[in-house]
């Protein structure tokens, strides 16, 4: 099983919890969870205006052995507005490449930061990959 929670954040709301979202999806291979502004594809939907996040920015698959991996989808666009971390508990943030994807170790919990490189706003995404 992998859940995720998402809280948008602007300056004008930082700290706040409100709007949070939750989603989740068992651990069968091909399963996917997406995060963009497109509510029709994604399980998780940003505001329509905050366009530094692509229609499907980030894409949660389930591979053949039931492990989780996250990738980062290539917009319309050849340089992203946004940047992205991921963050494992216990260990510094490190970003992921535009278009990369990053394995989520099985019984691992954490966030990704999807970062407005243009006003300080944010789309945080936790995740907890059952074991």
């Amino acid at each position: 099983m992998l859940e995720l929670t998402m809280a948008s954040v602007s300056a004008a709301d930082a700290g706040a919890t409100a709007g949070m979202l939750m989603a989740d999806a068992p651990s069968d291979p091909g399963a996917v969870l997406r995060v963009g502004r497109d509510r029709s594809v994604c399980r998780l939907a940003t505001p329509d205006d905050w366009l530094f996040v692509s229609r499907v920015h980030l894409e949660f698959l389930c591979a053949p052995d039931g492990s989780w991996q996250v990738t980062w989808l290539r917009g319309s666009q050849p340089d992203p507005s946004s940047e992205v971390r991921l963050a494992l508990v216990g260990m510094q943030p490190q970003p992921v490449p535009y278009g990369g994807t990053a394995r989520l170790p099985h019984g691992s919990s954490g966030e990704l930061v999807i970062q407005d490189r243009t006003a300080p706003r944010s789309v945080n995404v936790g995740f907890y990959h059952e074991g």
